[in-house]
């Protein structure tokens, strides 16, 4: 895209050569007419050119701004697909931080920002010095002191833009934050849409709504404002300028000094001289909502990974492929795995070590923030451990490729992401190239068969974002439904029969037993009532394991766990 913008460069300065040429041209035409008395026959081969000139330059202006805006598009384009990858690449452990309406904002409106920058601004700022440049070496020979009028006043117009544009930059900050703020809560009250109105409160939103609406008007007023002042201290200067040339030329064609084709020429250049600096005046407020948007955009994109090192990428050439037995997996083990959110001011594992051997379910508990969920985003790859290591049948698992490594894990969270399509694209995400008879296999075992069957379009029935048309126990069956077809050896259980009436629970309960049969378990158990049939329970606190057992010997260690059930009051 440099070529290209370079071409897109050159061309609008081939532009501003045929204004001098048509200036020249239309010089010679007025002296031969009013001067020296010619007819329109004597001056037919210059009007002809005048003509040709006219067109030479609207042709190479459009090519130049065609070519302009196939870099912007080209640069949004990758930009797009650079912004989406390194978010997908960052995982959740970093959308969770953040706000999906301010991201997509970034994603759509900040990137499209861009467009004026690319194809604009930068354009411009090169001919800013090409063009005046140009016209400088054909002024001075002609007429010393007009080329030195201009020379002199040129500069007064990028200064009083940069003045001016000092405060235009602290403005558009504060409307690129406030459009950030709106997006995303907008974006979070429609998603909650359902739930205001259920209690009532859809009407207090849309006040809000219409409190942030009105502040970023008057921050996007507020920018206007100050461009239309730049507009008018720059078009005052360009004038003023032009009327010193205009003046001294006329003073000096009175005395006989300068010819009059000469001082016409000079005349006629004037005023196009300062467009240049003009045009770019006004692409510089442009250039500033471009460049409050960049620096949102980079700091997403120059965002680390997660664990603490550079970035990790999810490419097969820089990782090991999965061993061939990782399907029946032996052993995984955390090995003095330390981890801490906030760049290092929060942390949430000190040395955690445990093994889970084939077949073995392992529930793990403890108080809030001991680091459950985190044990949870390692194993999914969505954060690396900044310490230690987790090892798969004895190979480290950072050195294997995620994308591979995840085929083998299945995980039901507590609040299951089910996308706006049909059940059965839902379920089929485990396995795109699932038959349906597979998919029904799963929905039977996972108890689900019913309650799809009774859907207006049985599986093909739309269920809404985030599963708006189904119950939490519909939702979560669903997600068990793609545990089973995924078939995985490792099988994460984020508490998925908490918060659900007891029927439900009981079905939840029988098809997750189900599940388990065969498969390495982990179970981030948040109540202690699930974790009494696990085959060992490894006691988190203060991101270390420090009680390991069955419930019965935890309990008559009269230690943490016990602790935790005397607490609850959850005895079996």
């Amino acid at each position: 895209m440099r070529h290209c913008l370079a071409l897109a460069i050159g061309l609008s300065w081939a532009a501003g050569i045929m204004v001098v040429l048509q200036a020249r041209t239309l010089s010679q035409v007025v002296s031969l007419v009013f001067l020296q008395g010619q007819s329109l026959s004597g001056v037919g081969i210059l009007l002809a050119a005048l003509l040709l000139i006219a067109v030479a330059r609207a042709g190479l202006m459009w090519i130049s701004e065609v070519m302009a805006q196939r870099v912007a598009g080209q640069i949004k384009h990758d930009l797009r697909k650079r912004f989406f990858a390194h978010v997908l690449e960052l995982g959740p452990a970093y959308t969770y931080g953040e706000r999906s309406g301010e991201l997509v904002n970034t994603a759509v409106e900040g990137i499209e920002t861009l467009d004026a920058y690319f194809s604009q601004y930068l354009p411009q700022l090169a001919l800013m010095v090409l063009v005046p440049a140009t016209f400088l070496l054909l002024v001075f020979p002609l007429d010393f002191l007009s080329g030195l009028v201009l020379l002199l006043t040129a500069p007064i117009i990028p200064v009083f833009m940069i003045l001016i544009g000092n405060l235009a930059d602290s403005l558009t900050r504060k409307q690129w934050q406030s459009l950030s703020r709106m997006s995303a809560h907008f974006l979070d009250v429609l998603q909650g849409l359902t739930t205001l109105e259920l209690f009532g409160r859809a009407k207090d939103q849309a006040q809000a709504i219409a409190r942030i609406s009105e502040h970023f008007r008057d921050a996007t007023l507020g920018v206007l404002r100050v461009a239309f002042l730049s507009a008018l201290v720059q078009e005052m200067v360009a004038t003023l300028s032009t009327a010193i040339v205009a003046v001294g030329i006329g003073l000096r064609l009175l005395y006989g000094h300068l010819s009059f084709e000469q001082a016409f020429f000079v005349l006629i250049l004037a005023p196009e001289f300062y467009l240049p600096l003009r045009l770019l005046g006004t692409r510089f407020h442009a250039s500033i909502s471009s460049v409050t948007a960049a620096r949102r955009i980079f700091e997403v994109l120059e965002t680390r990974g997660h664990g603490g090192g550079e970035t990790r990428r999810c490419d097969t050439e820089s990782r090991a492929a999965l061993p061939p037995d990782a399907c029946h997996l032996d052993t995984l083990s955390f090995v003095d795995v330390h981890y801490a959110y906030d760049n290092g001011q929060r942390p949430a594992l000190k040395g955690l070590s445990f093994t889970v051997q084939p077949g073995q379910r392992v529930a793990l508990v403890g108080p809030s923030g001991a680091g459950k969920s985190t044990v949870a985003q390692l194993l999914l790859r969505f954060i690396e451990p900044q310490q230690g290591e987790i090892r798969v049948n004895g190979t480290r698992l950072a050195n294997m490729s995620p994308s591979d490594w995840r085929k083998k894990v299945a995980w039901v969270p507590q609040n299951p992401y089910l996308f706006n399509m049909s059940v059965v694209e839902n379920i089929r995400m485990a396995r795109p190239t699932a038959a349906i008879d597979h998919i029904i296999r799963a929905a039977q075992l996972a108890h689900a068969h019913e309650f799809v069957e009774a859907l207006p379009q049985g599986y093909d029935t739309i269920i809404g974002e985030r599963g708006a048309r189904l119950s939490g126990g519909q939702a979560q069956r669903i997600a068990l439904a793609r545990a089973f077809l995924k078939d995985a050896p490792l099988l994460i259980l984020d508490e998925a029969t908490s918060n659900l009436d007891p029927e439900t629970e009981d079905l939840l309960r029988d098809a997750t037993e189900c599940l388990m049969q065969g498969r390495m378990t982990l179970v981030i158990a948040h109540r202690l009532s699930t974790v009494y049939r696990a085959d060992r329970i490894v006691v988190l606190e203060g991101g270390q394991a420090v009680e390991t057992g069955t419930h019965r010997s935890l309990v008559q260690q009269g230690g943490v766990y016990c602790r935790l059930v005397s607490a609850y009051g959850a005895w079996p």
